[in-house]
């Protein structure tokens, strides 16, 4: 069962190339903002599980490592985000706040490469930022990631409520509660991580992608049939 589990991310990582294809055709077609980041957000997603296959079918190795931590725990879900604050908040406040997260993660990124990495007796070359030596290169990412969770869960509850006391917007109101729940999965995988149960990130990845995806979709066919 476990190797089963393992092999997960190789499923997401085509998903995400399929889901990638669709919403960035939209961003071409619409030119908003809030699509290219959310482009932006299903790339790194699935460069995120891309490397979580390149370990399984290839074995662990230090840039492999160091090239997951930043596309996944520092980046994660901060481009989706930044795609619902582009669609909710005002241009001003999403332009700074994109200046300032995006400039925390160069910084992050950077002593990313650098640490030094020690493997402990008994390691299961699992991916896992425990193993770099510099312990404090991992308080980046909670910053980031509840920034990340704030507004892309916060602003689809948000959504979510708005739409479910206006007439006819049911649709618009599940996608919001899809998306909701989609970007809180990973997060709880994520934690699940820091405590060296990887294969928890595996599961809630692609249900997590799978309902934003399905959220994204519901909302997309609303507004066609609203036109």
């Amino acid at each position: 069962m476990g190797e089963i589990i393992e092999h997960i991310p190789i499923i997401t990582t085509l998903f995400s190339i399929y889901f990638l294809r669709e919403i960035y055709s939209h961003y071409l077609f619409r030119k908003k903002a809030y699509l290219l980041w959310w482009s932006i957000g299903v790339l790194t997603f699935g460069l995120g599980t891309l490397s979580e296959s390149i370990n399984v079918v290839f074995g662990w190795n230090g840039i492999n490592l160091r090239y997951w931590y930043i596309v996944g725990a520092l980046l994660g879900g901060f481009p989706l985000a930044q795609g619902t604050v582009y669609l909710l908040m005002k241009k001003r406040f999403a332009d700074l706040s994109s200046l300032i997260v995006v400039s925390v993660i160069i910084i992050a990124s950077v002593f990313v490469i650098l640490t030094p990495i020690s493997i402990p007796e008994g390691f299961d070359y699992k991916l896992t930022g425990a193993v770099f030596q510099w312990k404090w290169v991992r308080l980046f990412s909670p910053l980031i990631n509840l920034y990340a969770f704030v507004f892309l869960v916060g602003g689809a509850i948000y959504s979510a409520i708005k739409y479910k006391k206006q007439v006819n917007k049911e649709p618009r109101y599940k996608g919001n509660v899809y998306i909701a729940i989609g970007g809180l999965l990973p997060g709880i995988g994520g934690s699940f991580t820091r405590f060296g149960y990887v294969n928890a990130l595996f599961i809630t990845e692609l249900l997590g992608l799978i309902l934003i995806y399905t959220g994204y979709r519901i909302i997309k066919l609303d507004k066609h049939k609203g036109r």
